[in-house]
């Protein structure tokens, strides 16, 4: 857990949060991905309160607000599939969005798609409630977001604070459910409570790599660590 959780931190701390959820597509290879939501939701809104300092007001708030208009719905009906499924439901989506998430970014690295045209505010309220719905259903909001966003020429750090404005907002928004549905426990908020410091560690990390560790370098173990996990949930799910 502890590693899972310090790398949350570094990737929504320093690298936006498209990343992020690789650490519950790890606690969900070792325990009922409804547990492992109900640990990481708690941690990842401890990492946006301690990362939002960092980008305060550097945020795009036309970006941002509209990708925040259709994380409404979105987790709405997030919570809604999430209440009807079952535990191998939530693997198969789970293991499904990680390996979906590299190959897309791999056919953007190799030119197959390009982001070159600013996307308009409908494109912006779909994204935003494919945003709401994964980001419920596996905290992997991050890379709906950032198919908009990349297409709105954002600066790295514009793009970082938008991020972190995003998810702190949809996270809040989504923990009422949480704890309506009975997705947090007392076990996992007595979990909570000692991985917090690690938390803390990793997006102090994060702040401090986001101007020295090269993306490239960052990603490259992250893309290969969601293929690794994504596929073993999509086996176990399956199987």
């Amino acid at each position: 857990m502890v590693p899972a959780v310090i790398f949350a931190g570094v990737s929504k701390g320093g690298f936006g949060s498209g990343a992020a959820f690789a650490s519950s597509s790890i606690l969900a290879l070792v325990m009922d991905p409804g547990m492992a939501l109900g640990i990481m939701l708690p941690l990842l809104m401890l990492i946006d309160v301690s990362s939002l300092p960092a980008y305060w007001k550097k945020w795009d708030w036309p970006t941002a607000r509209v990708l925040l208009l259709g994380g409404v719905p979105g987790t709405i009906l997030g919570a809604l599939f999430y209440a009807w499924s079952n535990p191998d439901a939530i693997r198969l989506i789970i293991g499904l969005i990680s390996v979906l998430f590299v190959a897309w970014q791999l056919a953007r690295a190799v030119g197959l798609i390009r982001l070159g045209v600013r996307f308009g505010p409908k494109t912006g309220l779909t994204a935003g409630v494919v945003v709401g719905f994964t980001s419920f259903v596996s905290h992997a909001g991050g890379p709906a977001a950032a198919v908009y966003m990349l297409g709105q020429g954002l600066s790295k750090t514009a793009y970082q604070a938008t991020t972190v404005l995003v998810f702190w907002a949809i996270n809040l928004f989504k923990s009422g459910f949480y704890a309506g549905m009975g997705i947090f426990t007392w076990e996992t908020l007595t979990l909570d409570l000692w991985l917090a410091p690690f938390a803390v560690l990793g997006t102090w990390i994060g702040i401090k790599a986001h101007r020295m560790v090269p993306e490239r370098v960052f990603f490259g173990l992250t893309y290969a660590l969601l293929t690794i996990t994504g596929s073993k949930l999509i086996w176990d799910a399956l199987t």
